[in-house]
Formats: C-alpha cells, structure tokens, sequence
C-alpha cells in the first residue's frame, strides 16, 4: 500500500520534475504535453535551476518554477500555478519573452536564439473552452500562418479535466491525472507503462521521503492554505465593498428624489443611523465638487 503526496504541492512538484539527478520523468512530461514526436522528442535535458530542498523546515525554497535545456538549446519552463492571480497572463508572458531574449548578451547574432516552451499547469479555470489542454502560437492574424515559431506557450487547466483512470487514452492524461489524483491513490494504475512517469510515482511516494522533506512538503501545504485563504478574504472583501457601493447608489437616487429616511431605509434593508450617515457622506462628496 502506497501513499503519494499530493504533486500540485510546491515541495512535492520540485522534487518530481527538478531533480537534475533524475531527468526521465520531466522529459515524458515535455514530451507527451507538447506532442514531441520523431527527431523533435528530447532526449537529454539539463535543469537549469535544481531543486534544492530547504535548509531549514519551513524555508522558502530557492527555486519558483522549474527550467531545462535539451541538447540541441531549447529551454524549457514548466510551472504549477494553484490560483488565479492579477496579471498572470501577462507575467507568463514576460518571463517566457525574458527567458528567450536572455539566451545571447547585446551584439551577439539572433539565429543563435533557441525555441522557448513555457508550460503552465493551473489549479484554476484560465480559457473560456472546455478541453483541459491548450496550445498557443504566434500566428498571421488573416492567413493563419505560422512563421514565429520560437516561442509557444501550452497550458494544463486541472479543474476542466474529470476522466477516471480506467477513461485514459494516451500519456499526456496520464500525467495530468497523476497531477491532479495522485494523492487520492494508494497504488500505481496498472494502465501506467511509461518509464518517465512510473519514476514520477514512485518518487511521490510519501515512503520514499525523508522526515526533513515530508515537514517541508507540510509546511509547503500551510502556506499554500494561507495564500488561499488571503485570495478568498480579498474576494469577500471586493464583493462586499461593491454591494455597499450598489447600496450607496440607491440611497442617493432615493434622496435626490426626496423620499423619506423611513423610506429609503425600507427599501435598501439599512439602519435609519446608515442611511443617515450615507446622506452625509453624498452631501459632503457634492459640496467638495461645486
């Protein structure tokens, strides 16, 4: 009987595809979600920031995402991204266009510039389209075609993907359900043959972890439940200050109608004191604009 860590984990998700000690399982991954096939499948790759296990329990770890190189120079980016942030479209946008621009110093020859493949693994609905899986390119905005082909962005959306482990057709469901579900397992599905993600699995196998790692990898969980719980909190708090302001507005259409306090009051569900204290507020608001 096993028991895997769950992989969205930031502890748990470094350790599986950052260890530049063993590679096979992060080069299935690249090579089932970007359809490598041929003489374009990678082979070798070197981890440009390896995974290195926090010091201290409850130490950040030095790393935010996972980079690689192939041999023939094309990088690599793969992320884990558990909730929907400001601007993330456009920070995954950035980094990828850094990361490409970054491979020559100034004055050096653009054709040494190798393709740049970032891969964003989401906890979250992103796309408005029902597959789980999505790839984007550069593209002729008329014709379609696609003469920029350095850089490309593919995306996982967890949440949107709901086939059970009998339902598995090829190896790029395999990894996403071992993303999603491995820690709702207790053995390896017996339809799991690749190489690359039966190490994946082995390695999330909490048996096989340190008591160091396994206090990081909880610490990592607690702070992922903060971050969480400070989202949510702001949400709640958007929420509510954006039916305060509807209230508000109600109150002054009322009031410049010349209904009563008793009146508004009814209408608004307010306290006669709010209702006051909200006529107040729009009286100073249109003094200051005369």
């Amino acid at each position: 009987m096993k028991e895997f860590v769950d992989v969205k984990n930031d502890i748990a998700f470094r350790k599986i595809f950052g260890n530049e000690k063993k590679t096979k399982s992060l080069i299935s991954f690249l090579n089932a979600v970007l359809k490598l096939e041929g003489n374009r499948q990678i082979s070798e790759v070197t981890i440009a920031n390896p995974y290195q296990f926090p010091r201290v329990a409850g130490e950040k770890a030095s790393i935010i995402d996972v980079r690689a190189i192939d041999k023939v120079g094309r990088q690599f980016v793969v992320e884990m991204q558990v909730a929907n942030v400001d601007g993330f479209d456009k920070r995954v946008q950035y980094y990828t266009c850094r990361d490409y621009s970054m491979q020559i110093e100034r004055g050096e020859e653009y054709p040494k510039l190798k393709p740049t493949y970032f891969i964003g693994i989401l906890d979250f609905d992103f796309f408005d389209r029902p597959s789980f899986l999505s790839h984007h390119i550069i593209v002729n905005g008329e014709t379609y075609e696609h003469k920029l082909k350095d850089i490309n962005f593919t995306f996982i959306e967890l949440r949107k993907f709901n086939k059970k482990v009998n339902e598995l057709e090829n190896l790029t469901e395999k990894w996403t359900f071992f993303i999603k579900n491995a820690e709702n397992l207790d053995l390896i599905p017996e339809n799991v043959d690749d190489e690359g993600l039966i190490e994946a699995y082995k390695d999330a196998d909490k048996h096989s972890w340190k008591k160091e790692e396994l206090i990081a990898y909880d610490n990592a969980s607690i702070a992922e439940q903060d971050e969480r719980g400070k989202l949510t909190a702001a949400e709640n708090k958007g929420k509510m200050e954006g039916k305060i302001e509807e209230k508000e507005e109600v109150v002054e259409r009322c009031w410049e109608e010349d209904m009563g306090i008793g009146v508004i009051s009814k209408i608004t569900n307010l306290t006669i004191e709010e209702v006051h204290l909200i006529i107040e507020k729009i009286k100073k608001r249109k003094e200051g604009e005369s």
